[in-house]
């Protein structure tokens, strides 16, 4: 253990540090770092260099290369940069490349150098120009500060939702500040800068002044200054060599440390592990590196070549021309295992197992004394931790064969976690292989999420890898393997060099019907390429009509999105795509267009009966279609407000009808018009409403005002049968409840609808006296339901008995009720026993 804790520096008496090799960088730089403007993203992100003409030694005809690595060096791209002059380069959260330049265009591009965007800062940081910006991240995403040529900053806190807001001016400024930095505080981006000895927050309010609390006297200006990671702690670094560290808020002090080097350093970032008490600050010079904390010591490394820090969450990466290391502070698992003559539960297991794989009788001793302070389920848990923080694999390997070797004696030790951090750590060895070069650390890992990892292997075109992480952690379709492929198939159809045939193949050969797949999505994708073949024929594969016809809309493919819409059954979808077609052809195109497809000629119809009506009756001329077209000109004819007008439209409705040889429609259309012309003329001499009623109702309104011989006349005009019309005049006559012309009425002639109607009048209109009057003319057949209707039970018997009708006695029978038809009801009785009998 001794030997493993070599490279262990103590910072005070309860931290250690360790830095440790993560790459042999093999990038072959030809020019020192501090020729290039360099930007590294953190979660062993990918590490940008530009080489930088724009010095004033360098040769301005000189066009600088744009190159991006991985972590451990390999190259990811590389291209000339052909734009304007780059102050500073920074990495988004999405892992996208930020070169904000100093026109103040800030230029997007992806991790393998393709450009995807830009955008600008405004018209004032254009004409002042950029003297410095930092590009930043915060829980809304990544931000752009700028400070311009008038020592005026101009800040976006999300450059995917472009915001910028220019801060106030801080008051006196002529010069460009000696140090700046952003504070993220109560979710709001602030800038904190240092004008000689004073300090200014700036929101986008105010400008106010701020006071370190117990900073050292003496301080005339701040030389760095430093954010940690997480945006809880700031560090400042002062002209007389002291280090102040404190709260961000500036309103606590944590320590103050000098280190007797006045010179400014490189750089200055914060070296701290979560859930830590520790606080540390880590400091570069040229050939110089310091750890410095609460502590009266710092620990130094030397520095044997330009080297450049990236902050994570945990630790501080440092790579150079020829290494990439690691430092952090030493986790408590690990110190409490491996730190000399430690006899934690955990250092003691560990040593119980490399003594039982030695066939030593230590083993048991060292696991009794365990047992015998009950801590071997402590002890398993802090082996099985310490395994997580290491990142050599066989310091894995035999942390977790002592968990394993522990687990053995424990009864009821939960087997999740220990198998969770076997494949975690299987996880991350796999991704910090040369190849694949994302150094992450355990604690980053859980803080990214493996979402967010996979979707940096998808990033950076490792599909195979991250198909197999899916597998192996059993991740559902949807978030995983599915997801993987669809981004496979969208970078799939980006090759222009294979014909879409075979790429169309290869994609559904691949995806097949693959749960949670788009191929409208693939499909879209390749549209934006340029590819638009392709995209039709992914679009095959998909089975949703909805996802289809949108994008064959968005590609002018406008027929087939109709074809497809139809197929579906969907008649929005459908309507969707005529609307989209009727814009977009003239108005004969889309008519052929609408003939060759019958189920949307018909949906078309169906909605210009209700939107537009000329429309409606275009197409109905264009097919030559008489029956419809005079149907529409009927329907035209009640939206007419005159007369004449209706006439003329029923006019065109009959031409219609006869030129489809539809001469009962033709006829009827006819006498519609005699009807109106007709009705005009009653209110030009009765004076009352005519117009819109029915031949029905005209005659009976007649009846009712007693023009009796006028209805009848209308009757003859337009041949109403007898029987219809001695019932509108027997139902008018009985509202009126005229009952003398009524009885002239039936006595006019014999009746064609007989005489029980007005019985069932007279009776609905409770006039029973009047119907008594009727039932006695009332024929054979109909006698019994008429004297039923009016009462007379016992003569409905009567008759019934007489006609030795079963139905009749059965429906006198059911009308005997009460003692006073008790007598009726045993007359039918004896009837029918004498019926039998005979």
């Amino acid at each position: 253990m001794d030997c493993y804790t070599a490279n262990w520096n103590p910072l005070g008496e309860s931290a250690f540090y360790r830095k440790y090799e993560l790459y042999s960088m093999d990038w072959d730089l030809k020019e020192e770092l501090r020729d290039y403007l360099v930007a590294a993203a953190p979660y062993g992100g990918p590490i940008a260099l530009l080489r930088n003409p724009w010095q004033k030694e360098k040769a301005a005809s000189i066009r600088p290369v744009l190159e991006i690595y991985s972590a451990s060096g390999m190259p990811l791209a590389s291209l000339l940069w052909k734009s304007g002059p780059v102050v500073s380069l920074g990495w988004s959260a999405e892992e996208e490349l930020l070169c904000v330049q100093e026109d103040g265009v800030v230029l997007v591009y992806g991790l393998h150098g393709d450009f995807r965007r830009h955008f600008s800062m405004g018209n004032e940081v254009l004409q002042n120009r950029v003297l410095d910006a930092r590009i930043f991240h915060t829980e809304f995403g990544s931000g752009v500060a700028i400070l311009t040529g008038a020592h005026r900053f101009t800040l976006s806190a999300n450059v995917g939702d472009l915001k910028l807001r220019r801060m106030p001016e801080v008051p006196g400024l002529q010069s460009a500040p000696s140090c700046w930095t952003i504070l993220c505080q109560d979710r709001v981006a602030q800038i904190l800068l240092a004008v000689g000895p004073d300090l200014y927050l700036l929101d986008h309010a105010a400008c106010s002044a701020v006071t370190p609390p117990g900073l050292a006297p003496g301080v005339s200006s701040f030389l760095q200054m430093a954010v940690s990671f997480t945006y809880r702690h700031l560090a400042l670094f002062t002209d007389t060599g002291c280090i102040w560290m404190g709260t961000a808020s500036l309103k606590e002090k944590l320590c103050e440390f000098n280190c007797n080097i006045r010179a400014p350093p490189k750089q200055m970032v914060w070296c701290s592990r979560p859930r830590s008490k520790e606080r540390a600050v880590v400091v570069a010079w040229e050939r110089r590196l310091m750890v410095v904390g609460d502590a009266p010591e710092s620990i130094q490394f030397v520095l044997d070549e330009d080297s450049y820090l990236v902050p994570e969450l945990d630790g501080v990466r440092i790579f150079s021309r020829s290494t990439h290391e690691f430092l952090h502070e030493v986790p408590v698992a690990s110190e409490e295992i491996f730190k000399i003559a430690s006899m934690a539960p955990g250092a003691l297991l560990l040593e119980a197992q490399k003594e039982y794989e030695k066939e030593s009788q230590k083993a048991d001793e060292y696991l009794r004394e365990i047992q015998e302070l009950g801590q071997l389920t402590q002890a398993v848990q802090q082996c099985i931790e310490a395994a997580g923080h290491e990142h050599r694999p066989d310091m894995q390997k035999s942390l977790l064969r002592a968990a394993s070797f522990g687990k053995c004696f424990l009864d009821r030790f939960p087997p999740d976690s220990f198998v969770r951090m076997c494949q975690d750590l299987r996880v991350l060895n796999a991704i910090r292989d040369y190849h694949i070069g994302i150094p992450l650390t355990y604690s980053q890992y859980k803080q990214l999420t493996i979402q967010v990892l996979l979707d940096r292997l998808v990033l950076r075109r490792l599909y195979p890898l991250a198909i197999q992480i899916c597998e192996y952690l059993r991740l559902p379709e949807v978030q995983g393997v599915s997801r993987i492929l669809a981004h496979w198939a969208c970078y799939k159809v980006q090759q222009k060099d294979v014909s879409d045939e075979d790429v169309a193949r290869a994609i559904n050969q691949k995806l097949g019907d693959t749960p949670g797949v788009s191929y409208s999505d693939i499909a879209a994708r390749a549209y934006g390429c340029g590819r638009t073949e392709l995209a039709i024929k992914l679009l095959e594969y998909e089975p949703r009509s909805g996802e289809q016809v949108p994008l064959l809309l968005k590609m002018k493919r406008s027929k087939l999105a109709l074809s497809k819409a139809i197929e579906s059954g969907d008649t929005d979808l459908v309507f969707t795509v005529l609307l989209h077609l009727k814009n977009e052809l003239n108005r004969g195109d889309f008519f052929m267009t609408l003939r060759n497809q019958p189920m949307a000629l018909s949906l078309y119809r169906q909605f210009c009966k209700h939107q537009e009506l000329e429309t409606l009756k275009d197409l109905y001329n264009q097919d030559d279609n008489h029956q419809e077209l005079g149907s529409f000109h009927i329907r035209a004819s009640y939206a007419e407000e005159r007369i004449e007008g209706r006439v003329a439209a029923l006019q065109t409705a009959a031409d219609a009808f006869y030129k489809a040889k539809n001469e009962f429609a033709a006829k009827a259309t006819e006498d519609q018009m005699r009807l109106l012309r007709l009705q005009r003329r009653l209110e030009e001499e009765l004076g009352r409403q005519f117009l819109d009623l029915s031949l029905h109702d005209t005659v009976t309104t007649l009846i009712l005002d007693g023009h009796n011989k006028r209805a009848e006349q209308l009757a003859r005009d337009f041949r109403i049968p007898d029987k219809r019309l001695w019932w509108l005049k027997l139902t008018a006559l009985a509202d009126l409840e005229d009952w003398e012309e009524l009885e002239k009425f039936s006595k006019s002639k014999k009746s064609p609808i007989g005489y029980l109607p007005f019985v069932e009048i007279c009776m609905k209109q409770h006039n029973k006296y009047e119907a008594k009057k009727y039932a006695s003319r009332v024929g054979p057949e109909q006698k019994v339901k008429a004297l039923l209707l009016v009462g007379d039970v016992a003569q409905a018997a009567d008759v019934a008995i007489e006609r030795r009708n079963e139905a009749e006695l059965s429906l006198v029978l059911s009308h005997c009720t009460g003692a006073t038809d008790g007598a009726t009801a045993d007359k039918i009785q004896r009837a029918r026993a004498q019926a039998q009998k005979k």
